[in-house]
């Protein structure tokens, strides 16, 4: 009586605390919350209401994690982690077969590589501007490039770097996307051999690889591609001309002095030697006029990759150095391709080069000496427009809508600076918490940047968000630079490895699938071949090898029992039959290492060896319906030799006529619904809406399967097996659920989006 009277009070108190809540004022919530006015309003920018969706999509390096991040702008929301060079569970990235094609693909001198450090995502271009059709990003530990096909998220190819060891600087694409550059970053011998240091100057070398990209079949063409060989220095960050400087690329460097240190062999480290020197080199090469001498058979061959030597591109005319600030870490051109920008971490000046000055120093020979290699040397101050004191350790640079404005991240002062770059001037400056790294304006780096905001990648988080040990968070802070002054808006941690840099593109470009083509290969973008359809799962044994063609749907796997002998390979293929949107199942195994994501119409496959004879349950992992957890089956390897006792099995439950007609009249209750929600459906302009069409199809197809199950319910009845057609009857109200949950779907979306009726429609 005790508990009931407390139980009592306890409700009371809370019905009166939310009716409390329900009626407080915004000024009782800042009160209460201790919110100033302007909390309020930074709030209020970046909120995207329940339902609605962000104006941006960024996506971000993930660092050591090998994947790219997806999130939303303003809202900040984390929505997806694409699965590139390393396997990732939930995407079943690394588990299937069609998956571990692609990483395969990413193998280094024969080895799987199981990490990857992702740095530099670019987007693919078309006249300048993105297009919305490929995501492409680096591997700096492993010098790879992978091409990602934003029609459904996923990796479809990851390519590898026949000559370079390591690879910071990529990836970055030309107007058209023609090519990917990928710099080197730590000179190392372009053969695959041992190179005693003492030949570092002789031996070691750095460069810049151009990747060609094939739109046609959206991969790259490791035949056509090809790379300009550079000093050991440690090249960095690129970037193509645009408009007057296309043809060209730009890719500065750090440790000219070409230092190899060694504290243990007594010398100073690396830093000190690296760092010594005031000024470091950007390269300038003739991208095209490469193009055009690899094609005239003028490249020589490395490890089977095109190479053009510095021997040969001195010669041709193709490359050329600036001095620029030491240890850069970006550069940058303009919209209009007029203007690059460099800064150096170990300055704080930001340089304007002028592509007028630079190519005229070319074409009047106009240089002031030449490296150690021959490479001809333009005077910095023939190239240079103006130089600006923008902070202590500036970085990266993105530009504005507005004409001749950008924002430079300084590092040292974690600060975001914002100047105007052909005045010369400083305009705002904003802190942030701490030491930014890159920055991202909106289509900052394309021909029309849409300005708008800013996202400072900042390397420390320190006091920023909860404690979570001694491994904090990175931390994404978003900007408002729509108006004169710089605002800070938001904190976003970010929980997966060290991201570096990242690019937002306006979801207006963006057309992503919401299912597949049925019996669907998602990484070769072609029907699969273990296509299975519904009615058509099969078991296939031969000597040593069972082969499972089945499928996935709400609520059962096809087959649902597996028997195998112990010591054969098992290979499984699963087709998921959804067609409605988000409909995801997924197949995880006891003990195999086997886990899929079955998006709908897709096909995916496992194969493994059953080497113990065991019981191994699977199961579906995505809560796909109300009987989800009935979604179940086994692998049931037996012993060589076993031989099967012969007996009755057990039939659980048992049921009878009753029960059968029970069962039949829940159905017809059921059909009722569906006619009544079909109806509806039908009586509005509802092809008008895709989502909506998709979610009929889907709808179709499930009361086709009703059909189907209530053939077989009658079929028993009619031999009075009240057993089988009972359950029988109970699969055939399963699949009128699932109907009657998608033509809810389907009326919800139709009366939230301004559906119309339509008059004289045959329902």
């Amino acid at each position: 009586m005790v508990n009931l009277h407390k139980l009592v009070l306890l409700a009371a108190a809370l019905a009166v605390t939310a009716n409390v809540f329900a009626t407080e004022s915004l000024e009782d919530v800042m009160k209460r919350r201790g919110l100033t006015e302007k909390n309020v309003l930074a709030a209020a920018k970046t909120y995207v209401p329940t339902g609605q969706r962000d104006e941006y999509l960024a996506f971000s390096s993930g660092g050591q994690s090998g994947h790219v991040i997806v999130y939303g702008i303003p809202s900040m929301r984390i929505l997806k982690y694409i699965a590139v060079f390393t396997p990732e569970p939930w995407q079943g990235y690394g588990f299937d077969d069609e998956s571990k094609a692609v990483l395969s693909q990413g193998k280094i001198l024969g080895k799987d590589i199981t990490y990857g450090d992702t740095h530099h995502p670019a987007l693919s271009e078309t006249d300048g501007n993105y297009d919305g059709k490929y995501l492409f990003i680096n591997d700096k530990a492993n010098p790879r490039i992978a091409v990602i096909d934003l029609h459904d998220f996923e990796t479809k190819q990851i390519v590898v770097n026949p000559v370079f060891k390591s690879s910071h600087g990529g990836a970055f694409v030309t107007e058209n996307t023609e090519y990917v550059i990928e710099a080197a970053q730590y000179p190392a011998p372009f053969e695959n051999e041992y190179v005693p240091l003492e030949q570092f100057n002789e031996r070691y070398r750095g460069g810049m690889t151009y990747w060609k990209f094939d739109r046609k079949i959206g991969r790259i063409d490791p035949t056509k591609s090809f790379t300009v060989m550079a000093p050991p220095y440690s090249q960095d960050l690129s970037d193509f001309g645009k408009g007057p400087s296309n043809g060209w690329s730009f890719t500065n460097s750090f440790c000219s002095e070409r230092y190899v240190g060694g504290i243990m062999q007594g010398k100073p480290p690396f830093e000190a030697g690296c760092s010594a020197k005031d000024t470091d080199f950007l390269h300038v090469v003739n991208w095209k006029k490469a193009a055009e001498l690899v094609a005239a058979g003028k490249a020589t061959k490395i490890n089977g990759h095109d190479v053009i030597t510095i021997e040969t591109a001195v010669k041709e005319g193709i490359m050329f150095l600036i001095p620029e600030h030491k240890s850069p870490h970006g550069v940058d051109v303009s919209p209009d391709g007029k203007y690059l920008i460099v800064s150096g971490k170990l300055d704080s000046h930001a340089s304007v080069f002028s592509f007028e000055k630079i190519q005229a120093a070319i074409n009047a020979g106009n240089f002031e000496g030449k490296d150690d290699y021959g490479i001809p040397i333009i005077k910095m101050q023939d190239a240079l427009h103006l130089q600006v004191e923008v902070g202590l350790g500036p970085l990266h640079t993105q530009y504005d809508s507005k004409p001749c404005v950008v924002y430079t991240s300084i590092y040292v002062d974690s600060q975001v600076t914002k100047w105007d770059y052909c005045e010369g001037k400083v305009l705002d400056k904003i802190s942030i918490h701490y030491n930014i790294g890159h920055l991202m304006t909106m289509h900052g780096d394309t021909v029309a940047p849409e300005g708008k905001y800013l996202v400072a990648l900042n390397k420390l988080a320190i006091d920023r968000f909860n404690p979570v040990g001694p491994l904090h968070p990175q931390n994404h802070q978003l900007i408002d630079i729509s108006g004169d002054k710089m605002e800070l808006l938001y904190d976003m941690p970010i929980p997966l490895g060290e991201p570096h840099y990242a690019a937002a593109i306006n979801v207006k470009l963006l057309k992503p699938a919401i299912r597949y083509k049925s019996g669907w290969n998602s990484r070769t973008n072609k029907k699969s071949l273990f296509k299975t359809r519904a009615g058509r799962e099969k078991i296939v044994k031969t000597p040593g090898k069972v082969e499972v063609f089945g499928t996935t749907i709400r609520s059962h796997i096809t087959p649902e029992i597996i028997e195998v002998e112990e010591g054969d390979q098992v290979v499984l293929h699963f087709t998921n039959l959804e067609r409605a949107e988000d409909e995801t199942h997924g197949f995880a195994m006891y003990g195999q290492n086997v886990n899929l994501s079955l998006e709908p119409g897709k096909t995916v496959s496992a194969t493994f060896i059953a080497d113990k004879a065991g019981v191994y349950p699977y199961y579906c992992t995505e809560f796909c319906s109300a009987l989800h957890l009935e979604m179940e089956g086994y692998l049931l390897v037996k012993p060589k030799g076993y031989v099967t006792e012969v007996g009755e099995a057990s039939v659980g439950a048992t049921y009878n006529e009753a029960d059968y007609d029970k069962q039949v009249k829940t159905n017809v209750k059921t059909q009722a619904i569906i006619d009544s929600v079909v109806g509806f459906i039908l009586g509005q302009n509802y092809k008008d809406f895709p989502p909506v069409v998709a979610l009929f199809e889907d709808a179709v197809d499930q009361l086709g399967f009703a059909k189907e199950a209530k053939a077989k319910a009658d079929a028993a009845a009619a031999k009075q097996d009240w057993q089988n057609a009972t359950l029988w009857a109970g699969q055939w109200w399963q699949y009128q659920v699932k109907t009657a949950d998608i033509g809810l779907r389907a009326k919800t979306y139709l009366e939230q989006n301004g559906a119309v009726k339509v008059e004289g429609v045959k329902k």
